[in-house]
């Protein structure tokens, strides 16, 4: 029964990784400006993660220990300072874009601007890893979450053509605006493949004590959860598309803009659920990334880590999720644009996949820790398959932020 609830883990993952503000916002933009055309880029985005949790999972059981904390070792403390500097750098951002999304959910619903709820979503944030456990986090962001399956049931509700939904898992290009298409196709990968969350992933099973006799459970759970995600963000963009489209919407400025998406199919509940989805997707995310920002460097320092621990044992650890936390809310606290912020944070994360999906790939062939269950030629395939494809985002998110972010 224990390994069966296992599935909370990539749930959570998902919700909290996958499915957040990048995911909620990229899907909507594209659909509202491509209709069902980018479907494909959420396709291969889920594809890509469902392939690296699952190696970060047989990796953590098989070897008990986490990525950031193998890379150091494996590779020594000065080639970990890379991914650790750069993942810093993103994580800031992304973490918070994250609190963005919680901020503008209770503007929408109470009326009172994003920034006065900076502080307060921070600290909420704060006090659920200062007095929460692995499992309630885990477990309770998982339950909550599965409001977000209101996008499935709506695009249901509003009765597509399937065919020309099929036709959007075949890559075409636009008749118009093909650099915001990029743009956005970037955007989409870099909101799904993200490095925290396979990080994160791993952390959470040594935090739930797994060992070899959970990798079936291992392959189920990223499976699933990942899929969970994508299906999530697929249906937000296809009812972005049905809903934005015919009214000649194709630009999407504001959280505003989006907040209605919901209502032709639940009428004023859909406003709620929309605004609940988009908080607790985002708070779920902000909680995994300010643990993941605290067990990358306490496991790059070799700190007592946890969140299982309380913080007067591991010091250090709660120190960082502490000053990390407070930081990112300073971006919304100071009026940046959380829409903007978040598109930003996105292609930036596509851009730095190369510093740690370079150094996983040699870990996952490494006997001395994963054994016999080293990379097989497929998995091989698919991590050299997403270094290329890390390598070109790198290489062109920055011209398509300019070109295509402002198109």
């Amino acid at each position: 029964m224990k390994k069966a609830l296992e599935i909370t883990l990539g749930i959570v993952t998902s919700i909290g990784g996958f499915l957040e503000v990048g995911s909620l916002s990229t899907a909507v933009q594209a659909g509202a400006k491509f209709r069902f055309q980018l479907l494909w880029a959420i396709a291969l985005g889920t594809i890509c993660i469902i392939f690296l949790v699952e190696m970060a999972g047989r990796f953590a059981a098989v070897s008990r220990h986490t990525i950031p904390d193998a890379i150091r070792e494996r590779f020594g403390f000065g080639f970990f300072l890379i991914p650790l500097t750069v993942t810093l750098l993103v994580n800031f951002l992304v973490m918070g874009a994250e609190i963005g999304g919680v901020c503008i959910a209770l503007q929408l619903l109470t009326g009172i601007s994003f920034q006065w709820w900076a502080l307060p979503v921070a600290f909420a944030a704060w006090l659920m890893m200062w007095k929460g456990t692995f499992g309630v986090i885990e477990q309770g962001v998982s339950a909550l979450g599965l409001v977000t399956l209101c996008f499935v049931v709506a695009a249901l509700m509003l009765h597509p053509a399937w065919t020309d939904v099929g036709k959007g898992f075949l890559p075409t290009l636009p008749g118009h605006d093909r650099a915001s298409y990029w743009f956005i196709a970037v955007s989409i990968l870099g909101a799904s493949i993200t490095p925290y969350l396979f990080f994160f992933y791993s952390s959470g099973a040594i935090e739930d004590k797994w060992d070899e006799s959970y990798l079936p459970v291992n392959r189920v759970v990223a499976g699933l959860g990942m899929s969970f995600g994508g299906t999530i963000a697929m249906a937000a963009l296809i009812v972005a598309a049905l809903v934005f489209l015919p009214r000649g919407v194709t630009e999407i400025n504001s959280y505003d803009q989006v907040s209605v998406m919901l209502t032709p199919v639940f009428g004023h509940w859909g406003f709620v659920l929309f605004a609940a989805s988009l908080g607790i997707a985002c708070f779920g995310a902000t909680l995994e990334i300010g643990l993941e920002q605290a067990y990358l460097i306490a496991q790059g320092f070799g700190w007592n880590w946890g969140e299982n621990l309380k913080p007067k044992d591991d010091p250090g650890f709660a120190l960082v999720y502490t000053i990390m936390i407070f930081l990112s809310s300073l971006l919304m606290l100071v009026g940046i644009d959380p829409l903007k912020l978040t598109l930003f944070s996105m292609a930036l994360t596509a851009a730095s996949l190369p510093v740690t999906v370079v150094p996983f790939l040699f870990l996952m062939n490494d006997e001395r820790y994963v054994g016999q269950h080293r990379n097989g030629i497929i998995g091989n395939a698919v991590v050299l398959f997403i270094i290329a494809l890390a390598f070109v985002l790198a290489v062109v998110s920055l011209p398509l932020e300019i070109i295509g972010g402002s198109s």
